[in-house]
């Protein structure tokens, strides 16, 4: 390989397989790389560690995406990486039987650390969450434009992003200006995606077997939607023939949205915009119950200093839904706020049946779809945690 790429030491021998290295255990190199440069790792024995992108001024200093010091990063490395994450989805997971719409790449999870791609029908969102990624953004495009030829490609970064990997970028669709919404279909079902809108996506994959499983429980029922958002589960559980839907949000933006989806499908699901701690109090003093209620909030924290604050908001909520349910119904709960472990959060849910007054069985613990892989030795990329239970009494 002819390829020469600029070198890192780190202060310390490393036996870590996790693609991030820290930004304190890094010699600081004498000719500093530009952030998202590729580079070479050495530990302190001088043993290669892997090849993979440089950022001085992040916390992260080192992503590293190749273990083999005969194989470049370039544009056919990409590629190839690209490739593979989209054969899972496809070949293995065979996606297109049941959607229009899932996640492409994710990041640590199919070895592109800082990269993450959704489908939506026709159109391609690319999130950059480091400035390798950034950097090498043509490279990432033209990977993707072999497998999805003729697809319309929308790119951003969030600001906090943006600011933590030192990059400007500002949001650039293929077609110029801003791209069109898609209308995408999941198990049958149809939604709105509006990735440029205020709310991005306007639509989450990742709970797409979570509203599968959950609509087919509910045929005849009544069921509650709160933290409803766009409407995903309420759509799912009127379309699979439950008897009455409530959907409450506080966002009157996300609440249009909702009627629109649910028009889309020809269902009625009740929508209300309002916070769900005054309405469950007004509820359970009105002695509202219902066969099925979901609780799925948007997320907490990206601050690791916060994230006892975010259990106390978390078991707040949950001890108030756990109110509105029929003895014998079913309460599906989630948190996607990635700094809060699965333990702590079925913790959390076992001190909130318990100030509830309320006997929780869990049947199925479960989290994202499998197009949103984890590696093992990165948990970091499991966020997701859906626990589905039913409260006896």
């Amino acid at each position: 390989m002819d390829t020469h790429y600029p070198t890192v030491r780190l202060k310390n021998a490393w036996r870590s397989s996790h693609p991030w290295i820290f930004q304190k255990l890094v010699d600081k190199p004498a000719q500093k790389p530009k952030p998202g440069e590729i580079v070479d790792a050495f530990d302190v024995e001088g043993q290669f560690i892997g090849r993979g992108f440089y950022n001085g001024h992040s916390r992260i200093a080192l992503r590293i995406l190749e273990n083999d010091p005969a194989v470049a990063v370039d544009a056919g490395w990409f590629t190839r990486r690209i490739g593979e994450a989209i054969s899972l989805r496809r070949d293995v997971l065979k996606l297109d039987e049941v959607s229009d719409a899932w996640r492409v790449v994710h990041s640590e999870g199919d070895g592109l650390s800082g990269l993450v791609v959704d489908r939506y029908a026709d159109l391609l969102v690319v999130e950059f969450f480091s400035a390798g990624m950034y950097r090498h953004r043509e490279w990432i495009y033209a990977a993707l434009r072999e497998h999805f030829p003729g697809a319309r490609i929308y790119s951003f970064a969030d600001e906090h992003v943006q600011k933590q990997e030192s990059f400007d970028y500002r949001p650039v669709y293929s077609g110029g200006g801003s791209p069109e919404p898609a209308v995408i279909t999941e198990y049958g079902i149809r939604f709105r995606a509006d990735p440029a809108g205020a709310h991005k996506t306007g639509f989450f994959a990742d709970q797409r077997e979570n509203r599968q499983w959950f609509s087919q429980q509910v045929a005849g029922k009544t069921v509650l939607d709160l933290c409803c958002n766009t409407g995903g589960f309420a759509v799912y559980a009127a379309a699979r023939g439950a008897a009455e839907v409530t959907g409450i949000d506080i966002d009157e933006a996300v609440i249009e949205i909702a009627k629109g989806n649910a028009r889309l499908n020809g269902v009625k699901p009740r929508f209300v915009q309002a916070d769900i701690f005054p309405w469950l109090r007004d509820a359970a003093n009105r002695g509202d119950r219902y066969d099925a209620v979901i609780l799925d909030p948007a997320k907490m924290t990206r601050d690791r200093d916060q994230v006892i604050p975010a259990l106390k908001k978390y078991l707040d909520m949950n001890k108030l839904a756990l109110g509105v349910v029929k003895p014998g119904g079913l309460f599906a709960t989630f948190s996607c706020t990635g700094l809060v472990a699965e333990d702590q959060f079925l913790d959390m849910l076992r001190r909130a049946a318990f100030y509830a007054g309320r006997t929780v069985q869990v049947l199925k613990v479960a989290g994202a779809g499998a197009d949103h892989p984890f590696l093992a030795n990165v948990p970091e990329s499991r966020y997701l945690k859906a626990v589905f239970c039913r409260v006896l009494d």
